[in-house]
Formats: structure tokens, C-alpha cells, sequence
């Protein structure tokens, strides 16, 4: 038997993070935009107030001091977070990469829990000038020396939080040739000697989140940062990565684009031109109807990508799907949304403008759309209508 409805712990669960959200983050949205920042005090006190609710590290097991939440439950808190902006999410609702459950012996309290608990902060550091989507073809090395220790070297850039984060985890090949595709792991604490912080790569939208680069220099690394095996780096990151892809982008998406067509709906029947409402125009009505079409098919691939996580199943073609698809479909929203509000679309008084910036970056980071649909179309040629058929 399929049941499709919420339950009332998840219902529960929903209303709780909406009214936090619009209590505590919405509030702060504008002062974010307008400066660029979110100043620490504040920071602090939407960290502090989310952790009393049991917001904070949603996607840990209780066991290390997280939410606990399953992958479906998790999907149903980003659609929600999606509703207000990047920087507040992450400062309220953690960023803990699930890489770190990977963490061992001393590692564990060191870096896992600090960050699960919100005492430390950590960034992932994949992405260079030369590798974006191609993940494998990093540059960064680190070179294994004698004592167990490592030599790290090479740069990264586009390293979300990197402003205020306390750690990273470091991507590099480890392979004897610089040809290997050996790739590994590493804990990388700000201040260690030879590893900078590089400057702010500015964006168009996503105001308040730093994007910088990061440069090591025969960074020396002790044994303890090697996270996980040697050579199993790629395979850690893509999981990390296909999570991430589901719930920051798919979810959120969906979120973001759910805020929007509500505002829309709000704005058509209030909005009066010849006479009558907006929403009685039929090019309205179409933009409106659409956009409610394909927010739920967008919606319904996030669960169940997310329940075949829940079950053991692969789900990489399924994310990949929601990744394009999602991400477009904000896209059009937004689009929707800035052509119904009109010139006032298009101001900064109100803030469809700043969506329709933060809206455009769900296309391009994660992987862009032509990269995952790419990866769906050979993933077709090997497994044929079982990518897409609901019982092959």
C-alpha cells in the first residue's frame, strides 16, 4: 500500500521550522541584502534559539548529538528552509557535511562533534578553478612524507562560508604520479600554518554567504587529518555531494519556488488592471497553473529520491533527475513571478528581484544541468527503462 500523506509528527515538525522561520529568520532577510552580512551577535542568537528547538544538525543521528532525521523528514525541513535566505539557513540550521560521520578516534572530538554541537563551523573544499563539475580533475595534492605526516598544495575556489568557517574538508590527489586519480580527504583547520583565505569571489545573488578562494602552501598536515581511507576521497565526496544535491538544491528549490508562487497568487488577485483582478487574465492563469504543476512534480521526485535513500536503494539517477529539474523549474518560477509583479518585479523595494539572482546559481553549482543530464542519458544507455520505468 503507497500512503503519500503527512504525518502528524511531520506536520508538526513543518509548522515548527515555518514558524521559526518567519519569527526569527524572515525579519533579518533585509538587513542580510542590504549589507551583505549578518552580523555575529545575530548570528548567535538564531543558532542558540534553533538549537533549543532541536533545529540545529537535522541530518546527524541523535546518538552524536543531531536531529536524527530521516531522509524524507530531512527533504520536508529543506523545502522549508528554502523559504528564506542561504546565509541565515546556515547559521540557524548548521551545515554538518555527513562526510565527517567518517571521522575516528581522536578525529571525533577534534572535528565531528564541535561541529554537530555548532562550536565549530566547517566548508567543503572541492571545487577549482581548473575542476568544477569535473570533481576528479583537481589539482591540490598531498604528498605522504615519512613520519605519516602530509604536504598539502594547490588552491581552491568558490569555498562556500569559507569567511567563517573553522575547518575544511580538503580534497587533493594523493597518488605517486600527478596523473593518478587517486583522491583523499583532509581535515584542514584555519590557521594552520602555509593554508590562507583567500579573497571574496562576489556573486550575484546569494548576499551574506562568502565565496572565497583557498590557497595551501606545503601546508603540513599530521597523520589525524587524513579523513576516512587513502584513495577513497572521490567515492566519500560524491555521496556527500548527491545528499547535498537533494536537499540544498532540490528541496530548497522547491521551497524557494513554493514561496514564490504563493507571493504571486497573493500579488494576481490583488492586483487590479482594466478593471478586474490579474488573476482573471488567462496569461496569468497560465503562469499560475504551471508553476503550481510543476512545483509538485518537482516536489514528489525530492520524496522519492529521498524515501529510496531511506530503503538502501541507489538513487544517483533519481537525484540527478531532481537536480535538473528542480533547479529549472525554480528558475521558470521566478521568471513566473518577476513577469506577473511587473515593474515592481524588477525593483529592489521588493524582493522578487533578489530571488530571481539567488534563483539563477541552482543551475550552475552542484553540478550544472548539462553535466547531470549527461550522467542520466549514459546511465539510460546501461540500464535502459529501469531509469525510468517504475518496475524493470
Amino acid at each position: 500500500m503507497m500512503h503519500f500523506g503527512l504525518t502528524e509528527e511531520q506536520k508538526m515538525m513543518i509548522d515548527t521550522l515555518r514558524r521559526f522561520i518567519a519569527q526569527e529568520l524572515k525579519p533579518l532577510e533585509e538587513e542580510v541584502e542590504t549589507t551583505g552580512s549578518l552580523a555575529p551577535a545575530k548570528a548567535q542568537e538564531i543558532f542558540r534559539k534553533s538549537q533549543a528547538l532541536g533545529l540545529y544538525a537535522l541530518n546527524i543521528s541523535q546518538d552524536l548529538g543531531g536531529g536524527g532525521l530521516s531522509t524524507v523528514d530531512r527533504m520536508l525541513c529543506e523545502e522549508q528552509m528554502g523559504h528564506t535566505t542561504d546565509i541565515l539557513i546556515r547559521r540557524a540550521f548548521g551545515n554538518v557535511y555527513e562526510a565527517l560521520l567518517a571521522c575516528q578516534g581522536a578525529q571525533i572530538e577534534r572535528w565531528l562533534t564541535p561541529c554537530v554541537c555548532g562550536e565549530r563551523t566547517a566548508s567543503i573544499a572541492i571545487t577549482e578553478a581548473g575542476a568544477g563539475s569535473d570533481a576528479q580533475g583537481i589539482k591540490t595534492r598531498a604528498v605522504l612524507q615519512a613520519d605519516g605526516s602530509w604536504i598539502l598544495s594547490g588552491s581552491k575556489h568558490f569555498i562556500s562560508d569559507a569567511e567563517v568557517s573553522d575547518f575544511f574538508i580538503v580534497s587533493a590527489q594523493t597518488g605517486q604520479a600527478a596523473s593518478d586519480r587517486e583522491i583523499s580527504l583532509f581535515l584542514v583547520d584555519k590557521g594552520t600554518p602555509g593554508f590562507s583565505v583567500g579573497k571574496d569571489q562576489k556573486m550575484m545573488g546569494l548576499r551574506g554567504t562568502s565565496h572565497n578562494e583557498l590557497w595551501f602552501d606545503q601546508v603540513k598536515l599530521e597523520p589525524i587529518a587524513l579523513l576516512g581511507e587513502r584513495g577513497k576521497g572521490f567515492k566519500m565526496a560524491m555521496q556527500v555531494l548527491g545528499v547535498v544535491r537533494l536537499a540544498q538544491v532540490g528541496a530548497r528549490a522547491v521551497g524557494k519556488a513554493a514561496h514564490v508562487l504563493e507571493l504571486m497568487t497573493d500579488y494576481a488577485t490583488q492586483r487590479r488592471q482594466f478593471g478586474k483582478p490579474i488573476a482573471d487574465f488567462q496569461m496569468v492563469q497560465q503562469m499560475l497553473a504551471d508553476s503550481a504543476i510543476e512545483i509538485n512534480a518537482a516536489r514528489w521526485m525530492v520524496l522519492h529520491a529521498a524515501w529510496k535513500i531511506d530503503q538502501g536503494l541507489d538513487a544517483r539517477d533519481d537525484i540527478a533527475m531532481v537536480k535538473v529539474q528542480a533547479a529549472e523549474t525554480l528558475g521558470r518560477v521566478v521568471d513566473r513571478g518577476v513577469q506577473v509583479f511587473g515593474g515592481m518585479g524588477y525593483c529592489k523595494d521588493l524582493p522578487m528581484e533578489r530571488y530571481y539572482r539567488d534563483a539563477r546559481i541552482y543551475r550552475i553549482y552542484d553540478g550544472t544541468s548539462e553535466i547531470h543530464r549527461s550522467v542520466i542519458a549514459r546511465s539510460m544507455a546501461r540500464r535502459g527503462a529501469a531509469v525510468f520505468d517504475l518496475h524493470r
